[in-house]
């Protein structure tokens, strides 16, 4: 499982690392120009926030195929593969189609001085134009004001998700900062949904969406019976697990609605099929590892770790263990002394590939959870101790902290479906 993971498109996009995060619109905007503008024959749907985008954005593109509509999807980060980021209807971009755009872009993005991002994002676009879709989901992939996805002119309805504290370094040093940067999506005359958000991001957003002239609606989460979400009428049972998708499927729900508005055919049947069909991996994902169960989820900051900790609470008050790896960019302590109950014990392991905090780091930011955390040279060797002494063979170790690190897991030999 240590093994690096073959990038079947390491010759045609190089590491995020080596470029690092540059934010800006105009040489995306430019290329896009010399293409003939591809983003221009597709309306778009933008999903923007800190947490949940993902999984609103895969819950829009399902009803939308369901309905029968020429959908695209296009996100970020992906786990295993590069063509997890297009969608072109209910499936991936094949690794052919990819490669072939990739490759006739690679003048473009040299002459443009592209980032991985905008040459990603512009390959989804042509992808999109190509394959004649009526309508795209874009995720938002940093920000919002100043991301690539915001290139797109028809961005007809804006879905915002759960804003919270991340990317500090790149967005601001407070929520105010940060919900302004996102609040940047906002364009005139856009249909803007969100659910509940803080006092101080709701406050930003309403004086925004005041500025830009746009109508912006207030959702509140569903109503959840049994295993089923019910919005009026309509009912489905839950595809992606988890509380926090009571307000997910609002705001998916909301961005459906205002479609229909618009004039999009898109009948009940299909938003209940298209909601109660979503896979959304590595969100409180159920896997097996030797045979042990695992849960494993991607929650990279402050917020995401407090609803993971309100669903790790749900398996009782035994103690856990955990293998989490973090991102030497992400605020790691208040992660950790969000996830931890008192007892629990955490396993310490690196992010293949990226720098990440370690155990000298960390014992020294929360000296108070030093009893409750071990480091590991690997995740497999984690995952062993983690497994091999948790009192009950049938209760999760939880896996958590990084994408990058569930990515890695989940190509494992080692990792079977539960």
């Amino acid at each position: 499982m240590s093994a690096p993971r073959l990038d079947l498109f390491a010759d045609l996009i190089e590491p995020f690392q080596r470029r690092g995060v540059d934010l800006g619109l105009e040489r995306l905007a430019t290329a896009l120009a010399e293409l003939d503008h591809p983003e221009r024959r597709f309306v778009a749907v933008q999903v923007a926030g800190t947490n949940g985008k993902g999984s609103i954005s895969a819950l829009v593109h399902g009803a939308l195929v369901a309905a029968g509509l020429r959908s695209g999807l296009y996100t970020s980060p992906h786990l295993l593969s590069w063509c997890e980021r297009i969608r072109l209807g209910a499936e991936p971009i094949a690794p052919a189609v990819l490669r072939r755009w990739l490759t006739e872009l690679q003048p473009l993005a040299r002459r443009h001085n592209l980032t991985p991002f905008e040459l990603i994002t512009a390959a989804a676009f042509a992808a999109f134009a190509e394959a004649g879709v009526a309508i795209a989901v874009l995720e938002v992939g940093l920000g919002g004001r100043l991301d690539a996805t915001t290139v797109h002119p028809r961005r007809e309805v804006i879905a915002l998700a759960s804003i919270g504290l991340d990317h500090r370094e790149f967005l601001g040093p407070d929520l105010a900062s940060i919900a302004a940067e996102k609040a940047g999506v906002l364009h005139p005359g856009a249909l803007v949904v969100s659910g509940p958000q803080t006092p101080e991001v709701r406050s930003v957003l309403e004086a925004q969406a005041q500025a830009r002239g746009c109508r912006l609606q207030w959702l509140e989460p569903l109503e959840q019976q049994g295993d089923e979400l019910v919005a009026g009428d309509l009912r489905w049972p839950s595809a992606l697990p988890g509380a926090v998708q009571r307000l997910n499927g609002a705001v998916a729900l909301g961005v459906i609605e205002n479609l229909r508005r618009l004039g999009w055919a898109i009948p009940d049947q299909a938003i209940c099929a298209g909601f109660s069909q979503v896979h959304w991996p590595g969100r409180l994902q159920r896997v097996l590892w030797r045979g042990h169960p695992l849960i494993l989820d991607g929650a990279h900051n402050p917020p995401a770790a407090v609803a993971l900790r309100s669903e790790r609470d749900r398996l009782g008050d035994d103690p856990i263990h955990w293998v989490i790896g973090i991102l030497t960019n992400k605020q790691a302590p208040e992660m950790l002394q969000a996830l931890l109950a008192p007892r629990d014990r955490a396993w310490i392991v690196p992010v293949g590939g990226h720098s990440s905090w370690g155990l000298p780091e960390l014992l020294a930011a929360c000296p108070e959870l030093a009893h409750q955390l071990t480091g590991a040279k690997d995740p497999e060797a984690a995952l062993i101790e983690a497994t091999g002494t948790t009192r009950s063979p049938n209760r999760p170790v939880i896996v958590a902290g990084s994408l990058y690190l569930l990515g890695d897991l989940l190509a494992s030999a080692d990792l079977d479906q539960e």
